[in-house]
């Protein structure tokens, strides 16, 4: 499973043992998408990997020292999204207590940055748009914690088509108990990953509110 999640990520062309732990970072910034009349109708996200996962996603790409062109970095883009689907994207999304459903996703590509780092961007539709007058929550997590995603310090949070009034924040999550934080260092240890349990316990959140 752990190495499904990772192909999923970066489609990376290497076999990690079964039992590796490599733990990738990923940094998010997610932008709300509101419809014309209000209601929210999906999320787009921007995720860029860590160096060690870069330099694989980049391997054997570009010429001449070159950075890959978007049109050459397509097909993983394209592989990468499709894969993620079985893992739901590793988004969710709720109104008033409710968990949402998305579409496919559209909209998505991948780029290079100067400092070789790559960001998978890609838009996920809700099937039904949701109103943001009640809690709306969105969190970006691995329940394996395989995949540590963290929201971006700057800019984590854009509001694209708001409503005049709407509002929106990162919540973070508590810290773990002792107990806790001993097992997750020993997942670290032992290449193993802690459990199902650990993602979402780990996970920020993205509150939106408008009046």
């Amino acid at each position: 499973m752990l190495l499904r999640i990772a192909a999923a990520l970066v489609v990376l062309l290497v076999a990690f043992p079964a039992s590796a732990h490599p733990h990738v970072f990923v940094t998010v910034k997610t932008d709300i998408l509101f419809s014309p009349d209000g209601k929210i109708e999906g999320v787009r996200h921007a995720w860029t990997f860590d160096e060690f996962y870069s330099a694989f996603a980049l391997q054997g790409l570009g010429t001449d020292g070159k950075l890959p062109t978007r049109a050459e970095l397509q097909p993983l883009a394209k592989i990468n999204v499709e894969s993620m689907g079985e893992f739901g994207f590793f988004t969710i999304a709720k109104a008033a207590g409710k968990t949402l459903e998305f579409e496919a996703p559209k909209d998505y590509w991948l780029d290079a940055a100067a400092d070789k780092s790559v960001t998978q961007h890609f838009t996920l539709p809700l099937k039904e748009p949701a109103s943001a007058a009640k809690a709306f929550v969105v969190m970006v997590y691995d329940p394996t914690y395989f995949v540590s995603f963290d929201f971006d310090e700057a800019t984590p949070i854009g509001l694209v088509g708001a409503p005049k009034g709407c509002s929106a924040k990162v919540s973070k999550p508590p810290p773990l108990l002792a107990a806790e934080s001993k097992t997750l260092s020993e997942s670290f240890f032992s290449g193993l990953s802690p459990g199902d349990g650990y993602g979402i316990k780990l996970a920020s959140r993205i509150l939106v509110a408008c009046p």
